[in-house]
């Protein structure tokens, strides 16, 4: 098995896990791919029987990052693995049960706990398995491309994303003395369960396909496999980044067969 990344044995917990399509999937049959030992983590029982074929013989531990004693009880239950080499966290929620409103009618209770799930989580989990994160390791979190271009139906999520940018600059400080790197993947629109309820999610996602350069949408295989360089040695020299891999869709709003169909009369 060629181990050009220098992963093979590696132990990396991976969060996030909710089906086959989730990031965290794909992140962990990379890992596999190149011979690192994933640990899983999921939020409940349920969703841990949900995804036994996907985790097979693999250790698949719960803790609702919500709760600080289950963030607490996580970092005893890694101890028995010894060294923890990665991280990759793939956590991210937000409520939009109640459909697409304007921004400002945000609900404080539902932007607070977006900003818990989706940023502070990274925050917790650093600090509980500070002591059991190996020199070297690495820290990997999943983002979005853009956290300033105001789409409106992400809403409240964006800035929750933009939180989590800046901790990763923080957190890569704070762990640098532990030889501990932290760095994001900030990700294009992909195909997943989770943006599925995104309300104007599956136009935006068609909007992305065409704003590629390659007019050809992102997939969530490249983004694990971004990650997984990041997870590297090989990533040693990057540290409190944010990589962006959206396939060149940041800088091809202005595609000219985009700017003929959004500029075309009807008619014509």
């Amino acid at each position: 098995m060629n181990d050009w990344l220098q992963l093979k044995g590696k132990r990396v917990l991976v969060t996030g896990l909710s089906n086959r399509r989730s990031v965290a999937a794909f992140i962990g049959q990379e890992l596999r791919a190149v011979g690192a030992h994933p640990i899983w983590m999921v939020r409940t029982e349920e969703r841990r029987e949900e995804v036994a074929k996907i985790t097979g013989d693999d250790p698949v531990l719960c803790c609702d990052v919500r709760e600080q004693d289950q963030i607490d009880q996580l970092a005893v239950d890694l101890k028995p693995f010894g060294p923890i080499d990665g991280l990759v966290h793939s956590i991210a929620f937000a409520r939009y049960d109640g459909g697409e409103q304007p921004f400002h009618k945000t609900p404080r209770e539902h932007f607070l706990e977006a900003i818990d799930v989706s940023c502070f989580s990274l925050i917790a989990l650093a600090g509980a398995l500070e002591d059991q994160l190996a020199a070297g390791a690495s820290v990997v979190t999943i983002s979005i491309s853009t956290t300033t271009m105001a789409a409106e139906s992400y809403g409240y999520m964006a800035p929750a994303k933009a939180a989590l940018d800046s901790a990763v600059a923080f957190l890569a400080k704070s762990l640098a003395s532990r030889n501990v790197r932290v760095n994001a993947v900030r990700a294009g629109l992909l195909k997943t369960r989770s943006s599925a309820g995104i309300p104007g999610y599956a136009d935006a996602y068609l909007f992305a396909e065409q704003a590629t350069l390659r007019h050809v949408g992102l997939t969530t295989e490249e983004v694990a496999q971004a990650a997984l360089f990041l997870l590297s040695p090989r990533s040693s020299g990057i540290a409190g980044q944010g990589l962006q891999v959206d396939a060149g869709m940041g800088l091809n709003y202005f595609d000219r067969s985009i700017l003929e169909r959004a500029t075309r009369f009807d008619g014509e």
